[in-house]
């Protein structure tokens, strides 16, 4: 039995990504790890998981600053498409009702278009991603958002305010589960908790203060301006893009990858990597270096760096040899994976809950006893901003040490099911959606609504964090299919809420809503300890006898 309780394998020597974190296990390995890359300064005892190649064009390779940039950038974009377009309208969909004459669920059924939108692209983004990388599907999919901004922002009718937005929802897939894939593209495991810590926390409470924004515009400006102003931001975030988003899908020997292999061969791995440093060893011993599995047979060491020019291209080859149906269907066959299929039902089911409660927000605070005005609705969105942020600060803060401390006490071994410890602060969820219920239908304080609002995102911002992050250390090879079938299951989710929510809520009260989000928070937040105690012989039940390999689908990057 590991640390904590973590239950050991008996049919595996090693299990894919159970890794030697720390150096102080280098006493267990002999010097397998001693000719490993380790980070640096107060991580020199740290091994880089994966390990970099010697390719100057490696996205691990890239500066910090480079790294930092595209994060910002990507990390832009999913604040305009993948959080502020969804609840846009949320403030104001009272006053949009009363222009058009139509009922508040009719507004709410365009978002829930747009959403539907969304999912449906999603498979579409994930074979496209995969086959031709994800720089020319993020450009294209801001192009969409902007086009359907510009729509929206000129149309007078309700028919060409639902055509903008089942336009914007093409853009919406690809900032909402690439952006989190590519964490794995740029970080190594000891980097990966900060940034998906800010990633979910764009995700999941940045779209609260847009609501903080929104609701005054709506009022003073009128809410078409919501698109007016956003035009500028979606144009400028399709330049930053091209300008500063190289591709970061990279085919780099599959060796390197010791995260995802069940023989890390580390010794080997060091040998090979001691020769790629030198370019003359390289020449001499050619036939035992081992061979990036792409066109050119240049060693990754003697490849030019490419310039700033080169990395502006927009086409950068292809990166598998499937063919897009079976990438197409590799995003559902994933989900084959119970842990995979636990982490996209829990926290899409969690983000849904919290969506509906967007959804209602107008309904209960813009009639009597409150009153409030799309402005009033807009400033409540601070509590559960305010939740989520203390949530990702909270995380952010303590996931990566917590998890290298397990690791020290684990003997320098990490095991992905730590990230699991984050689900404990989760419990908030359910506490936060039952006060909400109670609280509405009684008539209580706007202020105590709004902080039981933030408690509960609190929650459910830790459970994305933790969830998501245990997904992309434990099965790396399928991430971008995991996240591209998360959003697709939350979406569909946010869209089949847009039909019934509001109507559910006005026939038995947010009560009687809310009590019943609650209690289905709190028994799928209390599986995650299966998956802790039991998720180390799964990885090696799923390695052993892994569907997908049987099917012939694969979902890395190798060609």
């Amino acid at each position: 039995m590991g640390f904590l309780g973590i239950l050991e394998d008996k049919h595996m020597q090693h299990v894919p990504a159970t890794v030697i974190l720390s150096a102080e296990a280098t006493t267990l390995q002999g010097d397998a790890t001693a000719g490993l890359k380790h980070g640096k300064g107060k991580h020199a005892d740290i091994i880089l998981i994966p390990q970099p190649s010697e390719d100057p064009n490696d996205p691990l390779n890239w500066s910090n600053a480079k790294k930092w940039l595209v994060v910002s950038v990507i990390g832009f974009g999913a604040v305009l498409y993948a959080a502020v377009l969804s609840p846009l309208l949320s403030p104001a969909l009272v006053v949009i009702a009363m222009e058009f004459h139509k009922d508040v669920g009719d507004i709410t059924v365009i978002s829930g278009y747009m959403l539907l939108v969304t999912a449906c692209s999603g498979p579409i983004v994930c074979a496209l991603s995969r086959k031709y990388g994800k720089r020319l599907i993020l450009i294209v999919s801001s192009l969409f958002g902007l086009v359907g901004t510009i729509i929206c922002s000129a149309t007078n009718t309700y028919n060409g305010l639902l055509a903008g937005r089942i336009i914007q929802g093409g853009s919406v897939s690809a900032f909402e589960s690439l952006a989190v894939s590519m964490i794995g593209d740029l970080f190594f495991v000891h980097q990966r908790g900060v940034f998906m810590t800010v990633i979910q926390f764009i995700l999941g409470a940045a779209s609260n203060f847009s609501a903080i924004i929104v609701g005054p515009i709506a009022t003073n400006l009128g809410w078409k301006y919501l698109f007016h102003i956003l035009i500028a931001f979606a144009t400028f975030e399709t330049i930053l893009l091209f300008l500063f988003v190289p591709e970061t899908s990279y085919i780099r020997d599959h060796r390197y990858d010791i995260d995802e292999l069940a023989d890390d061969k580390l010794t080997d791995l060091a040998a090979v990597e001691k020769r790629h440093a030198d370019p003359s060893m390289m020449k001499t011993s050619s036939n035992d270096v081992i061979r990036v599995e792409t066109a050119t047979s240049t060693p990754p060491g003697l490849r030019p760096k490419k310039t700033f020019v080169q990395e502006l291209s927009v086409f950068n080859g292809t990166f598998s040899d499937d063919n897009l149906l079976q990438l197409l269907i590799a995003p559902f066959a994933v989900c084959t994976n119970l842990a995979v299929a636990w982490m996209v039902i829990v926290t899409g089911g969690l983000t849904a809950f919290f969506v509906a409660q967007s959804y209602d927000m107008s309904q209960i605070f813009m009639f009597p006893p409150y009153s409030l005005s799309a402005a009033g609705v807009g400033y409540l969105s601070l509590g559960p901003f305010i939740g989520g942020l203390i949530g990702s600060i909270f995380l952010g803060a303590t996931l990566d040490p917590l998890i290298k401390w397990c690791a020290k006490r684990n003997g320098g071994v990490y095991e992905p099911e730590y990230r699991l410890l984050g689900m404990i602060p989760a419990m908030a969820t359910g506490v936060g959606l039952f006060a909400f219920g109670y609280m509405c239908e009684n008539h209580f304080s706007y202020y105590a609504t709004a902080t039981m609002h933030g408690l509960d995102l609190f929650g459910i911002v830790c459970a994305a964090i933790s969830a998501s992050a245990y997904a992309i250390d434990a099965y790396r090879d399928m991430s971008s299919e995991i996240f591209i079938v998360n959003m697709v299951f939350k979406n569909l989710l946010f869209y089949g809420f847009s039909y019934f929510v509001n109507d559910w809520t006005a026939t038995d009260g947010p009560a009687k809503v809310f009590y019943v989000f609650g209690g289905v928070s709190f028994a799928m937040i209390g599986t995650a300890p299966i998956f802790f105690f039991w998720g180390k012989r799964y990885r090696s039940f799923w390695h052993r006898h892994n569907i997908l390999d049987k099917w012939g689908i694969r979902t890395h990057a190798e060609m």
